[in-house]
């Protein structure tokens, strides 16, 4: 019945590909032949889930597995839900068209702050009830995982569990947890607390929070013996050594990164003071040439894309780069199946690989350069300089590319409007390199990408204390950058505030916030990193609602000592670290590479994870 009715809708519906599975490498096991049934979901649309990696290795682990099955669901677009509620169809995976309240794990990936809405909308669209505490057995074990879930606090009350850290180190344990639970007839509420006796599990309910007259965490505890007062997140040591897809599904339409994505590394030892992910994924750890080689040939073979990307937080810094590409260009020429470099560093020697990507199609090149000025980029630690962009962007110019993306970000701490003019100057230095390449030997067509985005705080990092630009700052600043960045060749583009501001706000919330987002998905709001769906003025009328300030949380400076939502998990970087990094961060001191000698950050308590070279 559910699939007639699937099928009706699908022809009122944009891209009603997004729902109709049957792609090729999908997976189909029999739901009477197993003993657990997971469905993964991702809180956005088809095409932005189909591009995420980290949904695709736990897709292919859970599968490998006899006994258990793994199937899809994303967030359906606007029309799609609407006409579900309309018709009264639950959310229902990809794979089977099976209800996802049927399942016994629903798992959901937190990459963004501003799809927690999403979150609420797909588990109501499902029958599922937002709170934790309001579900049976009759419902799944609801469980997330990604960066956000480092502060898991403002979605608190809607799940069940968190996994904090690697997915591959304990997606098996949960599965196996909560497939025994079942077979031995215990309570939901006793399959929570041994799930919070697992590696890298938070379970909600078991802890309870206080607060200072102020507004400030005064404490965070367990409420039930045994539970674990600190999580520790879990690391995958060896990339080899764990599993990685080696076919993938292929969509019946265009995605957002709509080729091959293999992860060459993971981590980041830089420590650019503003990022999460270069703080939270530490150490660097790489597969082997050999491995990535052998995962590339099975992937073009099996599922024929003719584009292969080395993903990672820097792929400049993976240690056997020039000859991975090298090799990987030349068992690929011959089908046509190209090689595309993201996230490069501007220190990197990369001039002969990026000679090399291009011998079949030239890819979009991307420089972070992140701060207009060599002060602010001290600040920030970032760690390259004016002569790395403009030598990095001549050899590109030089060897046939003539489109360049500049990312930057503003309301970055301590940052000047002389620091805003520095992304003007930065980006008419790199027109001017373009045009002292000889006629013969650049390709036609200019065109420089400037992008700047608003500086959100994040936790687990040195800038976790500082407080973000209010909207009015923001868009003062924004004005400023739109009356200077007229350079011919160079389109530049800016991030709203707003968005910012709340997505400042859920990083670094207490679970207060948690009524706010109901409230705001009650009201209206999904979608909300969309730009035409963002509804603004709900979410304020939402914090106005609940009583809560988001000032609070998104301009609020915190002091030494604080107690953070977060404070209970232990991401590896110690805080006395991070405040160090704060303190070298006020005085434009520059922090270096790990790789270059211990900087003492903490990680070496986590046994095997982190060694001198």
């Amino acid at each position: 019945m559910i699939r007639e009715q699937i099928d009706r809708l699908l022809d009122q519906v944009s891209k009603p590909a997004r729902y109709m599975g049957g792609e090729m490498n999908s997976v189909i096991k029999d739901h009477t032949k197993v003993a657990l049934r997971y469905v993964f979901g991702f809180p956005d649309v088809y095409e932005v889930g189909m591009s995420h990696v980290g949904s695709r290795i736990l897709y292919d682990i859970i599968n490998r597995q006899e006994d258990a099955l793994c199937e899809r669901v994303f967030m359906p677009w606007v029309d799609m839900a609407d006409l579900m509620r309309q018709e009264g169809v639950p959310l229902f995976s990809i794979e089977t068209r099976t209800p996802v309240r049927e399942f016994d794990m629903f798992g959901i990936t937190l990459q963004y702050e501003m799809s927690y809405s999403n979150i609420l909308e797909m588990l109501d669209l499902a029958g599922i009830p937002i709170h934790s505490a309001d579900r049976t057995w009759n419902d799944p074990i609801v469980i997330a995982g990604g960066p956000c879930a480092f502060n898991p606090e403002p979605l608190a009350p809607f799940f069940d569990a968190f996994s904090i850290g690697d997915g591959e180190v304990n997606i098996l344990e949960t599965v196996e947890c909560v497939k025994r639970a079942k077979a031995e007839g215990i309570s939901r509420e006793e399959c929570l607390f041994r799930l919070s006796q697992l590696p890298g599990v938070y379970v909600p309910s078991l802890y309870q929070e206080e607060y200072h007259e102020d507004g400030t965490l005064a404490s965070f505890r367990p409420i039930r013996e045994g539970v674990p007062a600190t999580v520790k997140k879990n690391l995958v040591l060896d990339l080899d050594a764990v599993p990685y897809p080696e076919n993938i599904i292929v969509p019946f339409m265009e995605i957002v990164h709509d080729r091959i994505n293999i992860e060459v590394l993971r981590g980041c030892t830089r420590g650019c003071r503003f990022c999460q992910a270069g703080m939270l994924y530490r150490p660097v750890r790489e597969r082997s040439k050999e491995h990535i080689l052998s995962l590339a040939e099975k992937l073009v073979s099996e599922t024929g894309y003719d584009e292969i990307t080395l993903s990672s937080l820097s792929t400049g810094d993976y240690s056997c780069l020039p000859e991975l590409a090298h090799e990987m260009v030349e068992k690929f020429e011959s089908q046509r199946v190209s090689l595309s470099l993201p996230s490069l560093r501007l220190d990197s020697h990369l001039k002969s690989t990026l000679e090399e990507t291009q011998k079949i199609r030239k890819t979009g090149l991307t420089y972070a350069m992140e701060a207009g000025t060599q002060r602010l980029r001290d600040v920030i630690n970032k760690g390259i300089t004016e002569e790395n962009l403009l030598s990095s962007v001549t050899d590109a110019f030089s060897s046939g590319w003539s489109s360049v993306k500049l990312y930057f970000m503003f309301g970055l701490p301590t940052e000047t409007y002389e620091d805003l003019q520095g992304m003007h100057d930065l980006a008419e230095k790199v027109v001017h390199c373009y045009f002292s390449i000889p006629k013969p030997q650049r390709s036609k067509g200019l065109r420089v990408n400037c992008s700047a985005s608003c500086f959100v705080p994040k936790p687990f990092t040195p800038f976790q204390w500082e407080p973000q630009d209010t909207i009015e700052v923001f868009n003062e600043k924004t004005k400023f950058l739109c009356s200077i960045m007229h350079i011919k060749g160079v389109e530049f583009n800016w991030h709203t505030p707003e968005v910012s501001f709340l997505e400042a706000c859920f990083a670094r919330g207490d679970r207060r916030l948690a009524k706010v987002l109901e409230a705001a998905w009650r009201k209206g709001c999904r979608f909300d990193g969309w730009t035409d769906q963002f509804r603004f003025d709900l979410w304020m009328q939402a914090f106005e609602d609940c009583q809560l300030d988001p000032s609070f949380y998104a301009n609020r400076r915190r002091e030494k000592g604080e107690l953070f939502p977060w404070s209970f998990i232990d991401a590896g970087v110690t805080e006395s670290f991070l405040w160090k990094e704060k303190e070298r961060a006020m005085e434009a001191i520059v922090t270096p590479d790990c790789r270059k000698g211990c900087q003492g950050c903490g990680l070496k308590r986590f046994h095997g994870a982190c060694t001198d070279r």
